[in-house]
C-alpha cells in the first residue's frame, strides 16, 4: 500500500509533535512518535497514547521538553524512572511517554527483559505486532516520514494481527502478547493471522509465567470492547480459555442421552454477552452474563422424565463467584457482589414469566434486587435466546408484563430497598427484650407480611401487625414507644 505522506504529516500536526521534533534536533537526537498513536491515527480512532521513541537517553529529552514547556508558560510535571530508563512528562491535559530506543532479550522463566541500547530498527523489532511497530519521525528534515518495516499499514488494511518477527519466539519471549493479541483483535474487530494463532496455540502453557493481574487487565479489555464474545471465542480457540478461565470453558461441549441433547452452554453465553453488551457498556453485567450459567456443569443430570437439567445451578453459580473473583484477582468488592448478586437471581424473572405473576412474588424480587433490579431485568431478557420464534415472541411479551408489574407495585408499595418500619432496635425497646430469637421473628414476620401483602409498607400497620405477632409469641408490650404512649 502506498504511503499518503501528507496524512502522515497532517497525524503529527500539533504543536507538541513539533516542540518534541525541535527539542530532540537542539540535543541531535533522532526522535519519533511510535506505537498506539500512529495505529490509531491511522485508523482515525480516538487516541491519547503519545510514545516516544529517541535515539540515546528518552530521559534526556524528556527533561529538556518539560524545560521547554515551562518556559512557554505551560506546567510541565517530568517523572522520571531509571530502573526503566524512562520518563513521563504531563502538560495541558497530555501524557508524553519518553524511553530510548532499546533492543532486548529474555530468560525462558521470565517475561521480564534483559535491555540494551539499540537502533530504531531494533526497537521496532521488539515490538508486539506489526500495527503497533510503525513510527513516524519527529526531526524537522524528515518531519512526518512514516518507518514501517513490516507492512504495519498494510495489517490494518487487511485487518490482521500478526508479530513483525517469529510468532513462537515473540510469544515465548512475553507470554503476556498472546492475550494482547486477543485483545486488540478484539477491540478493533481484526483477524489474528493463521501462523500467529497456531504460535498462540503452541505456546498457550507459557502463559502461567504472567501474573493474574496483568491477565484480568487485558480480560477487562475483552469485556469492555465492543463485541466481547470475539474475545473469548478467540481464547477458546488459541487453548488460553481453560488456562485462564477454566469454569467457562467447562461450559463448552454437547452431551446426548436417549437422543436428547442439550445447548452448548459455552455458546449459550456467548450469545448472551453479545446481547447485554448490545444495551449497555456496564462491564460488570456483562461479567454477570458470562458467569451466569456458570454453575451448569456441577449441577447437570438426566432425569428419565424432564431430560436434562441443571437444577440450582444458579444458587451453585453464585457460591462460585467470590472464588473465581479470586483467584483472577478481580476486585473482591461491591462489583463482585454486584455479580455475584444477578448470578444467583438471575433465574427468578424467568420463573415469574412461566408461572402465574404474583404481587407477592414481585414484591419479594424488588426486595431482594433492590436497585439493582432493571440490570436483572436485562440481564434475563438477554438470557433469552431460543430459536423458537414463537417462544422468544412469548417469552418477551410476558417479561413486558413483569416489567409493568414491577413499575406498578413500586409505585404502590415502595418495595425496592425498603426497610420495615419498625427495626429489631424498637422491637427490643417496646418489649423489654434483649438482642434474642424472638426479635428476629417478630422483624423478619413484619418484613414477610409486607412482601406477602398482608399489610402495607406504613407503620400503623407495622405497628398492629407486630403486636399480634407478640401476642402469639406470650409478648407483651412493657418499654417505651410513641406508639404506646399514645
Amino acid at each position: 500500500m502506498e504511503i499518503d505522506r501528507n496524512a502522515m504529516l497532517h497525524a503529527v500536526d500539533r504543536p507538541v509533535f513539533h516542540l518534541v521534533g525541535e527539542v530532540a534536533d537542539s540535543l541531535n537526537r533522532e526522535c519519533y512518535v511510535v506505537g498506539g498513536y500512529v495505529r490509531d491515527t491511522i485508523l482515525n480512532r480516538p487516541t491519547s497514547d503519545m510514545d516516544f521513541v529517541t535515539i540515546g537517553s528518552g530521559i534526556e529529552v524528556a527533561k529538556a521538553v518539560a524545560q521547554r514547556l515551562k518556559a512557554e508558560h505551560h506546567r510541565a510535571h517530568l517523572a522520571v524512572f531509571k530502573t526503566y530508563g524512562t520518563a513521563q512528562v504531563k502538560s495541558q491535559g497530555m501524557e508524553l511517554e519518553f524511553v530510548g530506543a532499546r533492543r532486548e532479550s529474555y530468560h525462558h522463566d521470565s517475561r521480564n527483559p534483559i535491555v540494551e541500547d539499540g537502533t530504531l530498527d531494533d526497537d521496532q523489532k521488539r515490538r508486539d505486532f506489526t500495527i503497533n511497530a510503525m513510527a513516524i519521525s519527529l526531526n524537522l528534515s524528515t518531519f512526518g516520514k512514516l518507518l514501517d518495516p513490516f507492512d504495519g499499514i498494510g495489517d490494518l488494511e487487511r485487518k490482521i494481527i500478526r508479530t513483525p518477527l517469529d510468532a513462537d519466539i515473540t510469544f515465548s519471549d512475553d507470554p503476556l502478547r498472546m492475550m494482547r493479541a486477543v485483545r486488540f483483535a478484539t477491540q478493533l474487530e481484526f483477524n489474528i493471522y493463521p501462523e500467529t494463532l497456531e504460535a498462540i496455540t503452541r505456546n498457550a502453557h507459557r502463559i502461567k509465567i504472567i501474573t493474574r493481574e496483568r491477565i484480568a487487565e487485558e480480560l477487562m479489555k475483552i469485556v469492555a470492547a465492543h463485541h466481547p464474545s470475539r474475545g473469548f471465542m478467540l481464547l477458546d480457540k488459541s487453548g488460553l480459555l481453560p488456562l485462564i478461565f477454566p469454569e467457562l470453558s467447562a461450559l463448552k461441549g454437547i452431551d446426548t442421552s436417549h437422543g436428547r441433547a442439550h445447548k452448548d452452554n459455552f455458546l449459550h453465553t456467548m450469545q448472551v454477552l453479545e446481547n447485554v453488551a448490545a444495551k449497555s457498556d456496564n462491564v460488570w453485567l456483562r461479567w454477570a452474563a458470562i458467569m451466569h450459567d456458570i454453575g451448569k456443569p456441577a449441577t447437570k443430570r438426566w432425569d428419565e422424565k424432564q431430560g436434562w437439567t441443571f437444577h440450582n445451578h444458579n444458587f451453585i453459580g453464585e457460591k462460585m463467584v467470590p472464588r473465581i473473583f479470586q483467584r483472577m484477582r478481580l476486585p473482591l468488592n461491591e462489583h463482585m457482589k454486584y455479580v455475584k448478586k444477578l448470578v444467583g437471581l438471575h433465574m427468578r424473572p424467568i420463573a415469574l414469566v412461566e408461572d402465574e405473576v404474583t404481587d407477592s412474588a414481585v414484591r419479594r424480587l424488588l426486595f431482594d434486587a433492590g436497585d439493582d433490579i432493571d440490570d436483572l431485568m436485562l440481564l434475563c431478557t438477554a438470557d433469552i435466546t431460543s430459536k423458537n420464534r414463537e417462544k422468544v415472541k412469548r417469552f418477551n411479551e410476558n417479561f413486558l408484563l413483569v416489567k409493568q408489574k414491577l413499575v406498578d407495585i413500586e409505585e404502590k408499595d415502595r418495595i425496592r430497598n425498603f426497610q420495615p418500619p419498625i427495626d429489631g432496635q424498637e422491637i427490643m425497646s417496646i418489649f423489654n427484650l434483649p438482642p434474642s430469637k424472638p426479635v428476629g421473628e417478630i422483624k423478619d414476620a413484619i418484613k414477610d407480611a409486607i412482601l406477602d401483602g398482608q399489610i402495607s409498607n406504613n407503620r400503623d400497620e407495622a405497628y398492629q401487625f407486630m403486636l399480634r405477632k407478640a401476642a402469639e409469641l406470650g409478648l407483651k408490650p412493657t418499654g417505651c414507644s410513641p406508639q404506646v404512649q399514645e
